[in-house]
């Protein structure tokens, strides 16, 4: 009589009900195999075959899992490695994916169960090729030849790939890899300024094609800075620092006067292969072994009309000069730096152009460095064009970057800790009452609540890393704390005048007090150290709030229920 109590008592029946939900929004899966796409690059291969970067609300378990390429199972990324290793030109892969949902059109149509697609990826020449410069004997000249190369196909390939989650939890960079970076406003900022920042740079890194991306604020009141706290997995340290460091103020002058700035003045920035090219096959790429290389890329852009009539204005009265050309330059300045100049045709002396072709250089020691430093800048710089400047220039504090390996290692001595520290807290508390029917529920009470705070972080995507976990232990020991309150104020309260439902409510008294006193002291850890006890502090005002709403009342029934039945 008292188990059916016990299992229709509300509390009881809250917590039930949280766990369903916990368990439907984690969806642990531990045969999930596959590859997950982290990102899709623009421009490449896989981008023009219609596959796209997952949008960051997506979760870790509804994201696209390659399944096949080419007929050939695909359960990790060996696997996918293996199968893109032998690509030549003009091989078409044909990829089969699982995903949620499909696009039509720049739209997304969501499926209620996972539907099959199938793509045809043309490694096409542009897309597998480089120019390579060689000495030719016969012209006693550097020529440059155009030479295939299948280790770069499938970097052209554009797909970045990971294997595929277990469960819809994110993990944070301590876990998963990636690169964290600190950066502090050179002058202070107001608060709409900083959203504008934050704005502006999730703008830049999702047309970068970065995915799973954390920009947050944070403050050191100690102190009085401003900080803004980038996340992304699955990037190097030198490909964050080049995107998120710069102002990216753009300007085209033509002499003094300001023509045309990236954002607003500019319609549209060709990214296909047809208008888009790391290397301009007109230029090449030019130098040697002793002085180094340099290559120069072009892609055209769409100018507003405003822009074109001041372009047509600033050339209107300039002379000509060698012939076919204007006095003065087309200057493009990247924060205040000159990066490249084209000369003006006579032709478009007085014309209101709207169709204009940018172009910069890329340097390195070696032809390969050069070509890759060229396309690099090429990208940064057609996100900038874009997105537009931010309104002040970032320092940059602080980068780490942490290896996927490291990450593993970390996540699998996190889990080692907790099954340990479980076993141990189930050890003293059974030497403490030596009572199964009180220790199991603690050890229940104690896994619901882990279970609990993992579920808020699914929902709300919050990433777990290790500053999380320590906040989940915190949390988790309080709450084995509260519940041996609860036991030995309802067993064994010093005042046996108060029957023991009063003890009860009494425990309660102190674990509120407790309570209390825990939110005040994480108050400050929310933004001490730059925010970056963000996670801590987060993860263990959350835990400890479950646990006061659902699971020290839920064991408080189960402690009654015991009281009752002796």
């Amino acid at each position: 009589m008292k188990a059916k109590q016990l299992l229709t008592n509300w509390r009881i029946i809250l917590l039930v009900l949280f766990l369903i939900f916990a368990f439907l929004t984690i969806k642990p899966n531990p045969w999930n195999d596959g590859i997950t796409i982290r990102s899709v690059d623009k421009n490449s291969a896989a981008f023009e075959a219609g596959m796209h970067s997952p949008l960051p609300i997506d979760k870790p378990m509804q994201r696209e899992v390659i399944t096949q390429i080419n007929g050939i199972n695909i359960k990790n990324v060996e696997d996918f490695e293996l199968a893109v290793s032998d690509l030549k030109i003009n091989d078409t892969l044909l990829i089969k994916t699982k995903s949620n949902y499909e696009y039509l059109g720049d739209k997304r149509q969501y499926h209620l169960f996972s539907k099959s697609l199938e793509y045809h990826v043309l490694i096409d020449e542009q897309s597998a090729t480089k120019v390579e410069e060689r000495y030719n004997e016969t012209l006693n000249a550097f020529v440059n030849e155009t030479i295939v190369t299948h280790l770069d196909i499938p970097q052209k390939l554009g797909l970045n790939v990971y294997n595929s989650p277990k469960t819809n939890i994110k993990k944070g960079l301590d876990l998963e890899g990636g690169t964290r970076v600190l950066l502090k406003p050179e002058e202070e900022v107001s608060i709409q300024d900083l959203d504008i920042i934050i704005s502006n740079l999730k703008q830049r890194l999702n047309v970068y094609g970065l995915s799973d991306i954390a920009v947050r604020s944070a403050s050191d009141f100690l102190e009085g800075y401003q900080y803004i706290s980038v996340e992304i997995a699955g990037v190097g340290k030198e490909e964050v620092e080049n995107i998120v460091s710069r102002q990216g103020k753009f300007e085209a002058k033509i002499g003094e006067k300001t023509i045309f700035r990236g954002g607003e003045d500019i319609k549209n920035v060709c990214r296909t292969p047809d208008c888009s090219f790391p290397v301009d096959p007109s230029v090449g790429c030019r130098g040697d072994k002793t002085q180094g290389y340099s290559c120069t890329f072009s892609f055209s852009i769409t100018l507003s009309k405003e822009s074109a009539e001041r372009q047509a204005d600033a050339t209107r009265n300039l002379q000509i000069i060698e012939g076919s050309y204007l006095s003065e330059n087309l200057d493009f300045y990247l924060d205040d730096e000159l990066v490249d100049s084209l000369r003006i045709h006579s032709n478009l002396r007085g014309q209101a152009q709207t169709q204009i072709s940018i172009s910069g250089p890329g340097v390195g020691r070696s032809l390969q460095e050069a070509q890759v430093s060229s396309a690099q800048n090429m990208k940064e710089l057609q996100t900038v064009l874009i997105t537009g400047s931010l309104p002040v220039k970032l320092e940059m504090v602080k980068a780490d970057t942490i290896s996927p390996a490291l990450g593993q290692e970390f996540l699998t001595n996190a889990i080692l800790v907790g099954l340990v520290s479980i076993f141990v807290v189930a050890a003293i508390i059974y030497v403490r009452y030596r009572s199964l029917k009180i220790s199991i529920p603690i050890i229940i009470t104690m896994i619901s609540e882990v279970i609990l705070i993992l579920w808020f972080a699914a929902l709300v995507g919050w990433n777990i890393d290790l500053a999380a976990i320590a906040g989940i232990i915190v949390a988790v020991g309080t709450g084995v704390d509260d519940q041996i309150v609860i036991t030995d104020e309802a067993l064994n309260g010093e005042n046996k005048a108060l029957n023991w439902k009063k003890r009860i409510k009494n425990a309660f008294f102190i674990i509120m007090a407790s309570y209390f006193t825990t939110l005040v002291a994480m108050a400050p850890l929310w933004s001490a150290g730059a925010g970056l006890l963000r996670g801590f502090a987060i993860t263990t005002i959350i835990g400890i709030s479950i646990g006061v709403l659902v699971t020290r009342p839920a064991f408080a029934a189960i402690i009654e229920n015991i009281i009752e039945r002796e």
